[in-house]
């Protein structure tokens, strides 16, 4: 009969006194009745928690206090239960799947720098205790008769090192296929988002959570904020609401429906092909603007508006810049669903001039493009459009939508800027994290969208290319240093070979 092969955590227990021996032993077999999953991916959760014992063991940390640190309690009945629920999409998220045949997987990406190494042990049980309370993320994608849906899932969900460059397609129309991805890379930890799943506000409550429990599992705690869960508290129903359906009655206007210019460069089969990070001083860029008698977002659409005129050859036409905005200002709201709208800032081609002379009529679109009421009109017309399409069968609606989506929806705007405003932790935390920055996936035609972040008084502008062509970022660049505003450049070369080599090197250019 052949022997049990003996794994190597059994092997190391056997070298731990007798009293640590017994006490890991019943802690296995409770967390063993804890995990009700296939065989696999049983095995797969059950070999993180052996590997974070060690990890805690081998760093002196006595068995006490790693198995409390390691309360099988943080685990709930998630992975007891079977995944029988279901969630509708959002409305704002109805037209991601819709589009998926273009080979546009809308995606976006968060990334915290912590000040030390990532311990990926840790970093993945602190994945598996926070998944539980975003059942939203534990899902896969499906398609229903009339619309797409999201379908519970239980398994083991993997951190993983970055190997691929940054936002490489989520196979999302995979039966069984993850909505979200958890990274890391040295001292970066990253999520990928499927946008059908939520929004950046929504995508950041993930983040810091998952932030705050793994600093937990080092021994810092940290305060909660109003932006950040308690894994242990069940979820509240408010945070699955579909806001758009408790969006007043009036005029439903708002989208855009005449084309944009496009920038010049040859569009990249590699998406997104090079991503840049324009790291600037808070009071600074807010000193710049308020001269200009604007907002930081305002400045900035300005200056893209005339890089965008730079980067392309055509002479006749409309620019835009589509900026999301974030519906919670308007309807405090507890949802981490998607929740956002958007506004155009347009402007024909032979306007665009000079900064100084563009910014009254920014400004001028900015205030009154993003008003509440402007917003709310908005937010109805995408609750009649979804209601309209609502009993037609998704086999039919779907080439009607891809059709709209890829060739009218990103043409009518040139490009997206994204700006999440100022994202704070507690005192805690932040003294132990670095910087952040938060990237937009690239669209099917747009070649340059621009994320903006802060933290602290550092404000990173992050440039995702669909192009190699250089023209955009360096007359961005040009206009910044002609407002004196210093800056710190990190970005990447052209990916080679669709292969992504992470570095942290500061200088004008460096491989991802």
């Amino acid at each position: 009969m052949k022997a049990k092969k003996v794994s190597p955590f059994e092997v190391y227990l056997t070298n731990l006194p007798e009293a640590e021996q017994f006490k890991l032993t019943a802690y296995f077999l409770e967390l063993s009745k804890r995990i009700v999953l296939p065989p696999k991916e049983k095995r797969k959760i059950i070999r993180d928690f052996e590997q974070v014992v060690q990890y805690y063991l081998d760093a002196g940390i006595p068995v006490d206090l790693a198995l409390q640190r390691l309360d099988l309690a943080n685990l709930g009945g998630f992975y007891a239960r079977p995944a029988t629920r279901w969630f509708a999409l959002d409305y704002a998220a109805k037209i991601y799947p819709l589009s998926l045949a273009h080979g546009q997987i809308s995606l976006f990406r968060l990334s915290v720098y912590l000040k030390a190494p990532v311990q990926p042990e840790i970093l993945q049980i602190a994945l598996t205790f926070t998944i539980k309370r975003f059942p939203q993320f534990a899902t896969t994608l499906k398609k229903g008769f009339f619309w797409h849906y999201l379908d519970s899932t239980k398994g083991h969900y993997p951190v993983m090192e970055e190997v691929e460059r940054p936002l490489y397609p989520i196979r999302v129309s995979l039966s069984g296929s993850k909505t979200f991805k958890v990274l890391y890379f040295q001292n970066r930890i990253s999520v990928e988002i499927f946008h059908a799943l939520t929004d950046g506000s929504g995508g950041m409550v993930f983040l810091k959570t998952l932030i705050r429990e793994y600093f937990r599992l080092l021994g810092l705690e940290a305060p909660l904020d109003e932006t950040t869960f308690d894994i242990n508290c069940a979820p509240d129903s408010a945070e699955d609401n579909n806001e758009f359906e408790n969006a007043p009655k009036g005029p439903a206007s708002g989208f855009i429906n005449k084309k944009s210019l496009q920038l010049s460069g040859a569009l990249s089969r590699i998406k997104p092909c090079q991503i840049i990070h324009f790291k600037m001083s808070l009071p600074r860029l807010k000193e710049v603007s308020k001269a200009y008698g604007t907002t930081i977002t305002g400045y900035i659409s300005a200056q893209m508006l005339v890089a965008d005129k730079y980067a392309t050859e055509t002479s006749s036409g409309d620019l835009t810049v589509q900026v999301p905005v974030n519906m919670r200002k308007f309807y405090p709201s507890k949802t981490i669903r998607n929740f956002s709208m958007y506004f155009g800032v347009r402007l024909p081609i032979d306007k665009v001039t000079s900064t100084k002379e563009i910014i009254p009529l920014v400004h001028q679109q900015l205030v009154a493009n993003s008003s509440p009421e402007k917003m709310t009109e908005m937010l109805y017309s995408t609750k009649q459009m979804v209601r309209k399409l609502r009993f037609i069968p998704l086999f039919i609606k779907t080439p009607i939508a891809k059709r709209v989506y890829g060739m009218i929806g990103e043409r009518s705007y040139t490009n997206t800027l994204s700006n999440l405003g100022i994202v704070n932790f507690p005192s805690q935390l932040g003294e132990h994290i670095e910087s952040l920055d938060f990237i937009l996936g690239t669209a099917v035609v747009n070649r340059a969208n621009v994320s903006v972040v802060t933290f602290k008084d550092t404000v990173t502008l992050s440039i995702s290319k669909n192009t190699t062509d250089n023209a955009f970022e360096e007359r961005l660049l040009a206009l910044f240093n002609i407002d004196e505003i210093p800056l710190t450049i990190e970005g990447s070369d052209v990916y080679e070979n669709a292969q992504y080599v992470p570095t942290r090197q500061k200088a004008k250019t460096r491989k991802k």
